[in-house]
C-alpha cells in the first residue's frame, strides 16, 4: 500500500479487551511538534503542507462540524538554534493562543527561552512533573457528561540541564508512584491522556494501566497508525505542523475506550489560510524584514576590501558551455522564486538561494550584491576570485567538493523531500563537474 493511501486511510478498530458498545463518541484532534515552523518551506509541492494559517482554518472548520471537539497538542512548539528562532517562537505562541488547544504539553525545547517566555501568551500548558513556574500539572477538559484529564511527562534523562556541569533536575520529579496515583484518580472520573517525549519502548515504564490514550515522541513529519498496548491506545504525532490527527473514540458503558476511528488530515496549499490570522502573518514578515535590514546595514558597514566571490558572469567568460547548462536550470532563477512568495528578506530562505550568504564577501542584498543572487557556480565550487585572477591556474576555494555533501546543505528533507542525487545530478552536470 502506498504511503499516500496509508495517510488517507480511516481505520475502524475494535479493542478486544473491551466489549463493544454503541455509547458516547469523543472526537479529539491532536498535533505534535511543530518544531519552530510557522509555515511550510514551500520550495516543493510535496513539502508544502500545513503551517499555522492552515491549521487555524482547519480547526475552525472541524469545530463547526463538532462543537464538542477536543484539541490537544503534545507541545514542542518552538526551537532555539539561530537568532531568528526567538522572533519566530514569539509569533508561534501568539498564534497558538488563538488556535485554542484545550491542552498543550511542555517539552524541553519549549523552555529554551525560559518559563516566562512561553507563559506570556496564556496557552493551556501542562507539565505534570515540573515544579516551579505557573504550569498546570494537569488539565481537566469537560464536554457535556464527558471528563478528560490531560497530563504531560517531561523526561528527566533528556533534560538540557544534565549537559551542564554541576546542574541537576531539582525542579523535576521522577516519582512513578505519585504519577500512578494521579492518573488512577483521574481515570475514575473519565478518560486520561498522557503526553510524553519518550519513545514507546521508554514509555512502557510509565504506569500505563491508568492511561487511556498515550501520546509518544513525534515521528518526523508523518503520523503513525495507532496501536494498542493492553487497554492503552498509543498515538504518535508527526512533526513540523504538516498534518493533524483526528481520533473518534467510542466509549463503553464503563467509560473506557471500546473502539475508534483514526484519520490523518493533510493540509496542502488548497487549504485556505485563516483570514483572521493574515494581519498576524504580515506583522511577522515585517518584523523578519526589519531584522534582516538591520543585519544588512551592519554587514555593509563591516565589509571591507575585495570580495572573494566574483559571480557567474566572471565564470562565463571561460566556461561558456557550462554557463549555458547552468542558465537552463532552476538554480539560475532561484532568487526570483523567493521574490514571488515575498520571502527575499527571510534569512532562512536566502541562504539557499544566493551565493555566500552570511559569509565574508558573500551575498548581502539586492542592491549591494546583485551579482551573487541565485544558486551559482561558486555555491558549489567555492569562491572563485583567485581562480579568475590567475587565469585558471589557481583552483577555486572548494576544489575538492563532493556532490553528496554540497547538495545536501540545501536539499534536505524539509526543503526538498523528493531529492535523489541520481535523479537530480544529470540535470546540472557539466564538463568541469565530477
Amino acid at each position: 500500500m502506498s504511503l499516500r493511501k496509508k495517510l488517507s486511510l480511516v481505520l475502524l478498530v475494535l479493542l478486544p479487551q473491551l466489549a463493544w458498545a454503541q455509547g458516547t463518541n469523543v472526537e479529539i484532534v491532536y498535533s505534535g511538534n511543530i518544531d519552530g515552523e510557522l509555515e511550510p518551506c514551500g520550495c516543493s509541492v510535496e513539502g508544502d503542507l500545513g503551517g499555522i494559517l492552515r491549521q487555524s482554518s482547519t480547526l475552525k472548520k472541524l469545530r463547526q462540524e463538532n462543537k464538542d471537539l477536543i484539541a490537544l497538542s503534545s507541545g514542542g512548539l518552538i526551537v532555539s538554534m539561530v537568532p531568528q528562532d526567538k522572533l519566530t517562537a514569539e509569533y508561534i505562541l501568539k498564534a497558538y493562543s488563538t488556535l485554542a488547544f484545550d491542552a498543550v504539553g511542555v517539552q524541553w525545547s519549549d523552555l529554551a527561552y525560559g518559563d516566562e517566555f512561553v507563559l506570556e501568551n496564556k496557552l493551556n500548558w501542562v507539565s505534570t512533573n515540573k515544579s516551579g513556574g505557573d504550569f498546570s500539572d494537569h488539565r481537566v477538559i469537560t464536554r457535556g457528561d464527558l471528563t478528560l484529564t490531560f497530563f504531560s511527562w517531561l523526561d528527566p534523562a533528556s533534560s538540557p540541564q544534565l549537559a551542564m556541569q554541576s546542574q541537576t533536575n531539582d525542579q523535576l520529579a521522577n516519582d512513578m508512584d505519585a504519577l500512578a496515583k494521579h492518573l488512577q484518580q483521574a481515570q475514575k472520573n473519565g478518560l486520561t491522556v498522557l503526553s510524553t517525549t519518550l519513545t514507546l519502548a521508554q514509555a512502557k515504564r510509565l504506569p500505563l494501566k491508568f492511561v487511556d490514550v498515550l501520546l509518544i515522541r513525534s515521528a518526523y513529519e508523518l503520523f503513525s497508525e495507532p496501536q494498542q498496548i493492553d487497554n492503552t491506545l498509543v498515538l504518535q504525532p508527526g512533526s513540523r505542523g504538516m498534518r493533524l490527527g483526528r481520533l473518534t473514540l467510542t466509549l463503553a458503558d464503563d467509560g473506557r475506550i471500546a473502539g475508534f476511528e483514526h484519520e490523518v488530515i493533510s493540509m496542502p496549499g488548497t487549504v485556505e489560510s485563516d483570514p483572521a490570522l493574515l494581519s498576524w502573518y504580515e506583522e511577522y514578515n515585517d518584523k523578519v524584514k526589519q531584522a534582516y535590514l538591520k543585519r544588512v546595514a551592519l554587514r555593509k558597514s563591516l565589509e571591507t576590501g575585495e570580495s572573494s566571490y566574483v559571480g557567474e558572469l566572471a565564470c562565463e567568460s571561460c566556461h561558456q558551455e557550462e554557463h549555458g547548462i547552468w542558465s537552463g536550470t532552476l538554480h539560475s532563477n532561484a532568487f526570483a522564486k523567493l521574490e514571488q512568495v515575498n520571502k527575499a528578506f527571510d534569512p532562512s530562505c536566502i541562504k539557499c538561494h544566493t551565493v555566500g550568504f552570511e559569509k565574508s564577501g558573500g551575498f548581502i542584498d539586492f542592491d549591494a550584491t546583485p551579482h551573487l543572487m541565485n544558486v551559482q557556480c561558486e555555491s558549489c565550487h567555492g569562491a572563485g576570485r583567485q581562480h579568475v585572477e590567475s587565469a585558471g591556474f589557481e583552483s577555486t576555494k572548494n576544489n575538492d567538493w563532493q556532490p553528496e555533501q554540497v547538495c545536501a546543505q540545501c536539499h534536505v528533507q524539509k526543503h526538498s523531500p523528493s531529492f535523489d542525487l541520481k535523479t537530480y545530478w544529470p540535470r546540472i552536470k557539466h564538463s568541469v563537474m565530477k
